[in-house]
């Protein structure tokens, strides 16, 4: 499918995903680290976002930004490209540094605020470069675990989030840290629309901020019933499989793309549910999965879009 415009409104909150070129390293010395995130906080003082937390690998870089009135492509723009020129410079080499277009996930802040801050501290111990976060360098965990003057990370919200009292804050933040449970890489990329951290009331939440959902939200192009016989002639997949009781693969995977299809084109995950016969939390579910089924999916919308064996009077 198309890559999707950046949804961008006043207050989004982001997990941001910088990469290396090809993989590269992007980072070769503590010289380079300190001047990536002295970038980072002159644009944050510049710019006035938020800044919750954040991790440098030697080839990538995870920024949890929460935007007022800059939006985030402004923001990472300028951050990206005065990094690669102080890394061109330095190193004698020309050329893209990062990797194509950053990734960046639009997410609940209420829901996933503490997940994603663990997730990203915990790094450098997922990839056995330390063993404790405490013993990374370059990560925000230290601005949360100890009591410290950098003001560069918005610490505040997010300690009060544990206690007012600042000192048992962070205790129960270290707590927090180390209570054995881990955050999973795919309910951290689980992703609605490819773009969003949510459930259904989070992205409804969020539609009322940008004309870009509302749109897509108003186009009915296509009834259930001629999505249905597309799914239908491309896979062999029946409208009554999909509202039985069947657990199979094929099965699934003909649920899975009518919930993508259908919210593709307006209609809302409860309709969905109700089209299927289905709970609404499943499709929900069904939605966080949707990055598996690019192929497929592209599949349907073309045979939408030339009418080839979809009748279009239903």
């Amino acid at each position: 499918m198309a890559r999707k415009p950046r949804i961008e409104f006043e207050g989004a909150f982001y997990h941001v995903i910088v990469r290396g070129n090809q993989r590269q390293k992007i980072f070769r010395d503590d010289k380079d680290y300190r001047k990536y995130l002295e970038i980072v906080s002159g644009y944050k003082k510049q710019y006035h976002y938020r800044l919750y937390a954040y991790v440098l690998m030697s080839n990538h870089v995870h920024l949890l930004i929460e935007t007022e009135e800059v939006p985030l492509f402004k923001i990472q723009q300028g951050i990206n490209q005065r990094y690669t020129m102080y890394f061109n410079s330095k190193y004698q080499t020309v050329g893209h540094l990062f990797q194509g277009r950053y990734k960046a996930i639009l997410c609940d802040k209420d829901e996933y605020l503490l997940s994603l801050i663990k997730y990203i501290h915990f790094n450098p111990v997922r990839s056995t470069i330390v063993k404790l976060p405490d013993n990374y360098k370059w990560s925000s965990h230290r601005n949360y675990a100890e009591r410290n003057n950098d003001d560069m990370i918005d610490v505040d919200q997010v300690l009060r989030m544990f206690s007012e009292d600042k000192s048992q804050a962070r205790r129960l933040y270290r707590n927090f840290m180390c209570d054995g449970i881990n955050i999973k890489k795919e309910d951290i990329y689980r992703t609605v629309d490819q773009r969003i951290l949510g459930d259904e009331k989070f992205v409804e939440k969020i539609a009322d901020k940008t004309e870009e959902i509302k749109e897509k939200k108003k186009k009915h192009e296509y009834s259930f019933e001629q999505i249905t016989k597309a799914i239908e002639a491309l896979f062999g997949i029946t409208i009554g499989q999909m509202r039985g009781k069947g657990k199979g693969e094929d099965i699934s995977r003909g649920r899975k793309l009518m919930s993508l299809i259908a919210t593709e084109h307006g209609y809302k995950g409860r309709d969905v549910a109700r089209h299927l016969r289905k709970d609404p939390a499943v499709i929900t579910r069904y939605l966080k999965e949707r990055d598996n089924l690019e192929k497929e999916a592209e599949k349907v919308f073309k045979l939408l879009r030339n009418k080839v064996n979809v009748n279009r009077q239903v």
